[in-house]
């Protein structure tokens, strides 16, 4: 729920408010029956104080219980319905005070009961209007922008993504691979292409997708991680530990790809120095990939687009942060798990 910004108005705004309402209507009474300007115009002031405080109750209650573009009228109606049954009730009984105990010196008349409660509609309205106005306008403006925005992330991921596999050094090591192991082991031969096939089948799958399950990540990350094995042997490990109970959640597409193909790009893999990959759950529903460090010597400081681009995903998505950590044995990134309740509240429809 959006915080109300609206510090001026409170102090300023809803006091000046009262001295006007009174000013305009009922500055000539007061004078005739002898109220003083100044015990009116503060009496006033409070009266417009605790009316509008209780009546912005009714703004934070029907934002928090309708808060999307869609939920509008709903959240109008809540509030139409709030500020009528506050408003009413507040000043009959404010009025039904001054009438029984003659505060002004004089009984109020049946007309002043119906006055003292339509007047602070005319102001009411108008304010309460500029809030849910500048309230629709802030989130149009969010889910129309970043959505945009959200598009193009999406694009990015995917030309990363292709560009990532499909780039010529990546193909030279593959069909280098896979022309090796033809004369001399034809059956992992064979096994190789169906594995690079289906590598590049999730890849193509996977393009209009902002978001797939972990159970399918998992899977192509499996066959993609056997061409690995396939191409450096004993260099490098796969470790998997995810709890069933997550495998229906949701990460960003291709993500795993990201990672892992960003330590194999930034990492030495040898038998004698192995890069060992880690996926696995925590209790709280987040997923935590796992490299232990040795890093490569380069003059060129890496730009991290993989890395990044996971971090806005999310980011736009409004999912808790992902946690980037390192040390001096290991790197780690910490990935927020998406159930498919929050599945469901996402506007993905508009993002592909």
């Amino acid at each position: 729920m959006d915080r109300l910004n609206d510090k001026w108005l409170r102090i300023v705004g809803v006091p000046l408010t009262g001295v006007l309402a009174n000013l305009v209507f009922f500055d000539a009474q007061n004078e005739a029956n002898e109220v003083s300007r100044l015990t009116a115009m503060t009496l006033s002031v409070g009266e417009s104080l605790l009316l509008w405080e209780t009546n912005r109750l009714g703004i934070l209650f029907s934002r928090k219980k309708f808060p999307s573009i869609k939920s509008t009228p709903s959240r109008i109606v809540t509030q139409v319905v709030w500020f009528t049954l506050l408003t009413v009730t507040l000043r009959y009984l404010l009025t039904y005070f001054y009438d029984v105990t003659q505060f002004w010196g004089y009984p109020i008349p049946s007309r002043a009961y119906l006055i003292n409660i339509i007047v602070p509609f005319f102001f009411i309205i108008p304010i309460a209007a500029i809030y849910e106005a500048m309230y629709f306008y802030r989130h149009w403006y969010r889910s129309h922008f970043e959505g945009e925005k959200l598009k193009k992330e999406h694009l990015q991921s995917q030309l990363l993504s292709l560009k990532s596999q499909l780039n010529p050094h990546f193909l030279f090591n593959s069909l280098s691979t896979l022309s090796s192991l033809i004369p001399e082991n034809p059956i992992l031969a064979e096994k190789f292409t169906d594995e690079l096939s289906d590598t590049y089948r999730y890849v193509l799958k996977t393009q209009d997708k902002v978001l797939s399950t972990l159970n399918e990540e998992l899977s192509f990350i499996q066959a993609y991680f056997h061409l690995l094995e396939t191409r450096f042997g004993e260099g490098i490990r796969l470790e998997v530990d995810v709890h069933s109970q997550f495998e229906d959640f949701y990460i960003p597409s291709l993500t795993l790809q990201l990672l892992v193909e960003n330590a194999v790009k930034h990492n030495t893999v040898s038998d004698k120095t192995p890069l060992v990959m880690k996926i696995f759950t925590d209790d709280t529903g987040n997923l935590l990939v796992k490299n232990n460090l040795n890093k490569k010597v380069s003059r060129m400081a890496s730009p991290q687009m993989g890395l990044r681009n996971i971090i806005s995903k999310y980011k736009l998505l409004n999912q808790p942060e992902v946690i980037i950590s390192q040390s001096a044995e290991s790197f780690q990134v910490q990935l927020p798990l998406i159930s498919a309740q929050e599945m469901a509240k996402l506007k993905l429809s508009d993002l592909v």
